[in-house]
């Protein structure tokens, strides 16, 4: 890595060719969300960009490969010269590794933090929870700062099982809306060639464990976030998350993530934040 000084007329599309380095490498090394630079900016420039070779998968895109590899689309594009982001199977692409060893940390995305942003919302792009990203970060509050770089952990997800006994009433469409599946995973998880259940059958629901988080990795921590208002609700008897979920035009996971929650499960009396106001 070495420094460079912006002087007049510079750019950052001229900088990048005269040190060989993609733009976005330079943003992203530097945490600029513009092109724009400053006569007298410091920037830091690496003197060489580690790359290592990706095989395209069915299934790949340019915004997937870059999540994996804590990098960006238009860094990909400018290390490849693509000309589109149109992928197909059996395409080698070079992709951004930092350090020696040449493999992306798979626990962790880095993100970088914009203005307007929150921990919620954040949590909420990348489907896991505040907690999670503040123990990845080390935080202790909610407070960021535009420009703080937080490290997302990738959860890994395995699918495990629960038992259920059929009740009177019940169906596989009322069973899958309690615990956030599909009829056609509870058929599949039990085999079952019809939709017709009866009194007392015992079902293996899916459910999702997630594994633990590695250890938090401490970071740079920032003032000025002020914890937004949310609207709420309190739960009543027959309530459940799909239903208030519906009610409020949000998600069951957004609905979790929001209250910390760790099941789908309810009390009556419960206080739900739903929506921010």
């Amino acid at each position: 890595m070495k420094n460079y000084t912006v002087t007049r007329g510079d750019t950052l599309y001229g900088i990048s060719k005269q040190f060989d380095v993609p733009v976005e490498t330079i943003k992203r090394v530097n945490n600029l969300t513009s092109n724009t630079i400053t006569v007298g900016q410091v920037l830091s420039i690496p003197t060489n960009t580690n790359t290592a070779t990706y095989t395209v998968k069915a299934g790949d895109t340019l915004y997937k490969i870059a999540n994996q590899y804590n990098t960006t689309v238009q860094e990909l594009i400018e290390l490849n010269n693509l000309s589109s982001n149109i992928l197909s199977i059996g395409q080698q692409l070079k992709v951004p590794v930092e350090g020696t060893n040449n493999q992306p940390d798979s626990n962790y995305i880095t993100y970088t933090v914009v203005k307007g942003d929150n921990l919620y919302n954040i949590a909420n792009k990348y489907d896991v929870t505040v907690e999670t990203i503040k123990q990845a970060n080390n935080l202790t509050s909610n407070l960021l700062s535009i420009g703080q770089i937080l490290k997302i952990p990738t959860r890994n997800i395995e699918t495990g099982y629960k038992e259920y006994e059929v009740k009177a009433g019940d169906s596989l469409y009322s069973i899958a809306r309690s615990y956030n599946t599909t009829v056609e995973e509870i058929m599949n998880a039990n085999n079952l060639t019809t939709t017709i259940l009866s009194v007392g059958q015992i079902l293996k629901i899916p459910t999702e464990k997630e594994e633990v988080i590695p250890g938090p990795v401490k970071e740079c921590f920032g003032e000025g976030y002020v914890e937004p208002k949310y609207e709420t609700y309190t739960v009543k008897r027959g309530d459940n998350l799909y239903d208030i979920a519906r009610r409020y035009n949000t998600t069951v996971i957004d609905l979790m993530n929001l209250n910390n929650l760790t099941s789908t499960n309810l009390e009556i009396g419960q206080v739900l934040k739903v929506r921010e106001l």
